[in-house]
Parts: structure tokens; C-alpha cells; sequence
């Protein structure tokens, strides 16, 4: 592709008024090469690696030129929903456990230009003869250090040992690489090196939160009446306490969702796009959800439990202060509890339990059994709302589409009236079943 449609497209069809310093160095660099790009989480690399990878293919070849690997399937569904709106004429995939082989392995019946992947799923489709790598001349692998973390050196060796044409190899870390993996080209690599610059702590508020019991609910319950409406993360290091906190907080009417690795992957999707759209503007959730989620405007970051490490400390506060934006972090803190060299604070808070402008759900999210696979688009969605619904487009929130299935935000005062508008009716022909997720 041309860099200036890459650009034109990101322009016109992302969030993006303007590359960043980042994404201006980026697509400075040659489609050739081995490069490293540091950067901290919520700093834009997506489409920073994007730039370059694109630009070293070319429309309609026929075969795979390019594989993106990441860690998780979060960050795999991110990075295929970037480079989609801006890779004209080309065609990507997503591949990762959970998802139906089946589908999987139907969306190859056209071969497509990129796959965004995760290792052991792509592995597993290279294992099945379903895909060849022998033409793919472009390979990010997006969060590297994190990949190594979660144990996936070897599926990634197995896999890039079958990439024998690269031309291009971006690796994407958020710290130092002590060298690259012997098992790539073996270009001298060019470290493009963005982990300070702009750094997230500078617009970040951090702040102690001292809780007068051992256990922090009422704490936290009364954090969360004191902050102003917006989008908040509450980051435990357990499953179970996860479950906990969130029943109790339900129970309160708080409008709060759940994420974590016990739940399925559909769930766990589910609870993400009511987070974006903000029918759950309060998300309870292990370190899962500190990596690999594309998460606007996100207003705070609460530690109910302390971060077992550096890392998890960046990537949870990373979930905020995104692009730009600012955005408070706030650390529970009970008498006599270690608290770790690396959580630092600006000023103590005590919650009053009241705010001006509290937290709530004013969005509903409708569940319509039907998507992509049967044809229906945004725009389908969009119009059928309109005419038979009687919203006006400004009501209508982020529509999230899935292969068999599409997710709608609609104001939460009509959503009831829409389900029973709605159910006589067709969408391009299609009677769909339409609940209330």
C-alpha cells in the first residue's frame, strides 16, 4: 500500500486527528529491515507498527504477505479491528483460542493478505496444513516481552522457522529486549525507542486511598459514589476476590460488569463492549484485563489489591491516561499492608461517598442473533433502528459486530420499548431475535 492512503485512511476513518511523534517515526522507517519499537501501553503502537507492516504489501496478491502475533485474543481482535478500516483492498483474519476452527478455517476459502494471530492458534492452523507461510514477507509479533512471559517462546520459534521470505520484522515491547530471538532475520535491529517520551505517569494523578478495615469493600463502595460519571477500572489479583467484589457491588445497583479468566471467552467479550459503550461503566477484573484492550476514554484505574509486580503496575495504570488524556489512579491501602517499592502516590484521598456528577448507566445494550456471517452491517443496524425503531442517529451508540451476532448501545429509558417495537419486524429481510444483554 501507498503510505499516504495508509495515513489518509487512518485520518479519515480512526479516532486520529493526528499522528503522534510515534507514529510519525514509524512511518519514517523503511519496509525492509528488523526494528524493535518501546513504547508503554495506550501509547498508539498499533497504529504506529501498522504503518510500515502495510506499507510492505501490496492489494490483491492472492497469497498471505503478512502475520501479526499477540499474546492474548483481546489484543488480537484489537489489532484486526485497527488495520481493517485502513488496509484498503486487503483482506485480514483473526485466528485465537475460543474461536470456531470451523469458521476459522472458512474464512481461508478466500486466502487472506494478513492474519493477526495467536501463536498457538496459528501454529495449530500451519499443523492442519490449512494455511502456507511461504509467501508472508512482513511479521509483527505485538507485545513481545509479554508473549515470553505467558510461556509462548516456543509455539512463536515453531512458527517464525516456517517464515522463510521476511523482508520486514517489527517486535513491540514495552521494555528492553535483552536481544532478538535467534530464530529471526539476522539484520542488526533498529531500536525506535518511545518508553519515556510522553510517558503516561506525567498525566496521571496517583492517589492513596486508606481503607480503616482489612477488608476494603465499603471502601471501595464508597470510592466509587465519589467519583465523577466516567469509565473505571477496579483492578484484584484473584478470580474469587473478583467475584466477590462484584456481587457485592451489584447488590449496591452499581452499574458494574466482570472480567477475568474463568469466564468464557463470549463473556468476557461481552463485559468489554459494555465497558466501551458504558451500559457497565464499572469493570471488576484481574490483571487479564490490563493488557490487549482497546478501551476509550477510560477515566480512572482503582488497586483493590496491590499489583504483584512492576509490570502489572504499568499495565493496569496503562488502561488510563490513554492517547493524551488524563486520567487518576487510585491505590486502597490498609494499615499495616506491605506496600511495594514501585507504588508511588501523589496525595491521599478520603472518599465522602457523594459526588455532584456519580458514576451511572444511561446506555442499554441490545443483543441481536445475528451478524456478519448473515450478511448485516453497521449500516443495516443503523437504518433498521432509525425506520423501525424511531431512534435518531444520535441515540444510537457503538455497534459492535460479531460473525453471528451484533451488540447495539441505545439509550437505557427506551431499550425495552425497542425490544417489543422491534420484534415483529425484519432486518434486511431477516427476522433477528433482539434481547437485552
Amino acid at each position: 500500500m501507498k503510505q499516504t492512503e495508509i495515513i489518509d485512511n487512518i485520518l479519515r476513518r480512526t479516532r486520529v486527528t493526528q499522528l503522534n511523534p510515534m507514529q510519525q517515526r514509524m512511518s519514517e522507517i523503511p519496509a525492509k529491515g528488523t526494528f524493535t519499537l518501546l513504547a508503554p501501553t495506550g501509547s498508539g503502537k498499533t497504529l504506529a507498527f501498522a504503518i510500515p507492516f502495510l506499507k510492505s504489501l501490496t492489494p490483491a496478491k492472492g497469497h498471505v504477505q503478512g502475520i501479526v502475533i499477540a499474546p492474548s485474543r483481546e489484543l488480537v481482535l484489537q489489532i484486526a479491528d485497527v488495520l481493517r478500516p485502513i488496509s484498503t483492498g486487503l483482506k485480514t483474519v483473526a485466528f485465537y483460542g475460543g474461536h470456531s476452527m470451523q469458521e476459522e478455517t472458512g474464512s481461508l476459502a478466500v486466502t487472506p493478505d494478513i492474519i493477526v494471530a495467536t501463536p498457538g492458534r496459528l501454529l495449530d492452523h500451519i499443523n492442519r496444513g490449512n494455511i502456507d507461510l511461504g509467501t508472508v514477507s512482513a511479521l509483527v509479533l505485538d507485545e513481545y516481552d509479554k508473549a515470553l512471559e505467558l510461556g509462548f517462546a516456543d509455539e512463536m520459534r515453531r512458527v517464525c522457522r516456517r517464515l522463510t521470505g521476511l523482508r520486514l520484522v517489527i517486535l513491540t515491547s514495552a521494555t528492553p529486549l535483552a536481544a532478538v530471538p535467534e530464530y529471526l532475520p539476522a539484520d542488526t535491529p533498529v531500536t525506535i525507542d518511545f518508553s519515556a517520551s510522553d510517558s503516561p505517569r506525567r498525566r496521571m494523578q496517583v492517589v492513596r486511598v486508606e481503607s480503616p478495615a482489612r477488608d476494603k469493600l465499603t471502601t471501595l463502595s464508597d470510592l466509587l459514589h465519589s467519583l465523577r460519571n466516567g469509565r473505571v477500572i477496579v483492578f484484584v489479583n484473584h478470580r474469587e476476590s473478583a467475584e466477590r467484589i462484584y456481587d457485592s457491588l451489584k447488590k449496591e445497583r452499581l452499574p458494574v460488569g466482570l472480567y477475568h479468566g474463568g469466564l468464557d471467552q463470549n463473556e468476557r467479550e461481552n463485559a468489554i463492549v459494555q465497558l466501551a459503550n458504558g451500559s457497565t461503566p464499572i469493570l471488576v477484573s484481574t490483571d487479564l484485563g490490563a493488557r490487549g484492550l482497546d478501551i476509550p476514554e477510560l477515566s480512572a484505574v482503582i488497586h483493590y489489591h496491590m499489583p504483584v509486580s512492576p509490570e502489572a503496575w504499568t499495565h493496569r495504570n496503562g488502561r488510563t491516561a490513554r492517547q493524551e488524556a488524563k486520567g487518576d489512579i487510585y491505590v486502597i491501602t490498609t494499615e499495616g499492608e506491605d506496600i511495594p517499592y514501585y507504588v508511588t502516590t501523589d496525595r491521599d484521598y478520603a472518599p465522602t461517598g457523594h459526588s455532584s456528577d456519580p458514576i451511572r448507566s444511561d446506555t442499554a445494550t441490545l443483543y441481536f442473533n445475528v451478524g456478519k456471517k448473515e450478511k448485516i452491517s453497521r449500516g443495516d443496524i443503523v437504518g433498521f433502528l432509525i425506520a423501525k425503531g424511531g431512534l435518531t442517529a444520535a441515540e444510537i451508540g457503538v455497534i459492535t459486530l460479531r460473525d453471528h451476532a451484533a451488540l447495539v448501545g441505545v439509550p437505557r429509558d427506551k431499550a425495552r420499548g425497542l425490544i417489543t417495537r422491534l420484534a415483529p419486524e425484519k432486518i434486511k429481510n431477516t427476522r433477528a431475535k433482539i434481547s437485552l444483554l
